[in-house]
């Protein structure tokens, strides 16, 4: 008994290895969009048994990382412009609106909430010295973003605009490795947006934010259509 326990155990601890570095690589952009991933291959790379990478990859489909199709295997999820374009949308609106009702809300301890979680982003290179993008940068924006809207004063609009961010998540992920979005100045987008929040200038701090999240869009929408295949 204990060594079917231990067994289950080491396995569970592969599989969520290899679950964490596909996940990464998918973020990376190191997997394409549409890429094939062979349990074959993979079990050999990571030197696990296929159905180890075949419980990795379930779990990435169900987060929506990875496609499963019969008789056709698992493959990374393609880029929907469709469901871009709706996405972008959606958060502009409630992203915005949320904003403005955290500026006419919040106090001066969200003011000093902001200022500490944009020193913190803004000392973290987002980019390593090998070209790819640095994970804890992407988990400090999200806090940073968060404490934007955190002073609205309604759960409920904070839960959706939370859930939309979270919808964007591969999308914001994938503006740099696959949509090439290298000569964007970032950390001078988000000085931009706190500058004007502590100015309490709900429309331009509104207008930044919606360009802010529009911009990582197009980045994505110029991919697409210069290379259909990305889309779903």
């Amino acid at each position: 008994m204990a060594g079917e326990k231990a067994t289950k155990a080491a396995k569970a601890t592969r599989g969520g290895i290899v679950h964490a570095q596909i996940r990464e690589e998918i973020f990376q952009g190191l997997l394409a969009p549409g890429q094939r991933l062979r349990l074959v291959e993979l079990a050999e790379r990571f030197s696990v048994s296929q159905s180890v990478v075949r419980e990795a990859l379930t779990r990435l489909s169900e987060q929506g990382l990875v496609r499963a199709a019969p008789q056709q295997g698992f493959s990374v999820v393609t880029v929907s412009r469709h469901d871009l374009d709706e996405l972008t949308e959606a958060r502009i609106e409630i992203e915005t609106l949320v904003l403005r009702r955290a500026m006419e809300r919040g106090d001066l301890a969200w003011e000093a909430a902001v200022v500490a979680a944009h020193h913190h982003l803004a000392g973290i290179d987002a980019v390593r010295p090998d070209g790819t993008v640095d994970s804890e940068w992407f988990t400090v924006h999200e806090h940073f973003h968060q404490t934007l809207l955190a002073a609205c004063g309604n759960a409920r609009l904070l839960a959706a605009a939370t859930t939309l961010r979270d919808a964007a998540t591969l999308y914001r992920r994938w503006s740099r490795p696959v949509g090439h979005d290298t000569g964007r100045d970032v950390a001078a987008e988000h000085q931009e947006i706190v500058d004007a929040v502590l100015r309490r200038d709900a429309d331009a701090a509104a207008g930044l934010l919606a360009r802010h999240i529009d911009r990582t869009s197009d980045a994505l929408r110029a991919v697409i259509d210069e290379d259909p295949a990305t889309t779903a």
